[in-house]
């Protein structure tokens, strides 16, 4: 299985943003197969180190992920995100 971890710092950070966000992303679970979960989270702290999304997302393997990457939707998603985010971390493993 390969867990792809996102963390989103939004630059704005209004709620009706955040909400789109968090929509976009969970809408992924419908649109693209090759998901198999996905947990999206918002921060409670909000401290100045602080990311404001989290993304989790599994697939069955590498390739799944791959598929994923390149999916319409997902990329309709990348896009808007990428206008309203102010910096992103990822890291994507393998686990049994």
């Amino acid at each position: 299985m390969i867990t792809h971890v996102v963390l989103f710092k939004l630059a704005d950070k209004s709620p009706g943003t955040i909400r789109k966000v968090e929509e976009m992303l969970l809408a992924l679970k419908g649109k693209v197969p090759q998901v198999r979960s996905i947990e999206v989270g918002k921060d409670v702290l909000r401290s100045a180190r602080s990311y404001d999304i989290a993304l989790t997302v599994r697939f069955d393997s590498l390739k799944d992920l791959e598929a994923y990457q390149v999916h319409p939707d997902h990329r309709e998603a990348a896009d808007y995100i990428a206008k309203v985010r102010e910096a992103i971390a990822v890291v994507d493993y393998e686990s049994a």
